[in-house]
């Protein structure tokens, strides 16, 4: 069987897809697999973004990091799911990341 990309996907074979990607993570995790735990969560981080509206973030924003406390990331611009820019205080490293990865909006830097 050929598996779907997560492009093609229903928003319910995407939920189902993160819950099965979540539970599978959790098990390596348990067993001590961490390569394996670290390639099935950036899975469902990505299959997440899938869920979320691009549209929603927009370039000179500056949003805090999921799960990285205290750290924001400015979106320099938007290519498909992924917002590229750099974490604050890192200006000379451009990165993409999963738009999933984007929290709570801290201001404009407009």
């Amino acid at each position: 069987m050929v598996e779907k990309r997560f492009s093609e996907m229903s928003e319910f074979e995407l939920k189902s897809e993160i819950g099965s990607l979540s539970e599978k993570a959790r098990k390596a995790e348990q067993l001590g697999m961490v390569n394996e735990f670290a390639v099935l969560e950036r899975k469902a981080v990505i299959a997440k973004a899938y869920l979320l509206n691009p549209e929603d973030f927009l370039p000179g924003e500056v949003y805090e990091l999921e799960g990285d406390v205290g750290v924001h990331f400015v979106v320099k611009y938007l290519n498909g799911i992924f917002a590229w820019g750099n974490r604050t205080g890192q200006e000379d490293i451009e990165e993409g990341i999963p738009i999933s990865m984007l929290g709570k909006k801290v201001k404009d830097t407009k």
